[in-house]
């Protein structure tokens, strides 16, 4: 059996404030198999409007958000290299690092963030290969896609989202 205890306590650590928030109903279905690539709880504005950022956190998303713009179109073509894939979960990692060790954000942002945080790890696992029977490809377009929701809920000057390719 495939075990990934230090990024299951991570990931443990940042659902954990969430799930506490929530209740009980909530932190079962955070700890759950199963439901990984649901969010743990539905993610919400701050009264309308979108939730305080601070510089660490602006920076890392700022520079995952490069590094997935460049490289999810050479995903999508089948044309980036394993590493590629290989560097993008190595940067995405160090970024959640970044966020988690310097970003200071009022409890019921960090509380949203660590939605979208929660599939930014599961992205980052599935980009760098370390999710077998999912193409990593999937996991630069969950990458995206949680990247985008980030520009949505969040208060982040400048922020563009991440065309992401559809199938047809």
């Amino acid at each position: 059996m495939k075990t990934h205890t230090p990024r299951f306590l991570f990931a443990l650590g940042l659902a954990l404030p969430l799930a506490l928030a929530t209740g009980p109903l909530q932190a079962a279905e955070t700890h759950g198999h199963g439901h990984e690539h649901e969010p743990p709880a539905a993610l919400t504005l701050n009264h309308g409007q979108k939730w305080a950022t601070d510089e660490p956190l602006r920076q890392a998303m700022g520079d995952l958000r490069q590094a997935v713009a460049q490289a999810l179109p050479e995903a999508h073509a089948g044309s980036l290299p394993e590493a590629g894939y290989d560097a993008l979960g190595k940067q995405a990692n160090r970024e959640l690092a970044h966020i988690v060790e310097n970003c200071k954000l009022e409890p019921q942002a960090d509380a949203a963030l660590h939605v979208i945080l929660a599939d930014v790890v599961a992205g980052a696992d599935i980009a760098g290969g370390r999710e077998a029977g999912q193409p990593r490809a999937a996991g630069v377009v969950r990458l995206a896609e949680a990247l985008n929701r980030y520009g949505a809920y969040f208060d982040h000057p400048g922020w563009q989202d991440i065309p992401v390719p559809h199938e047809s």
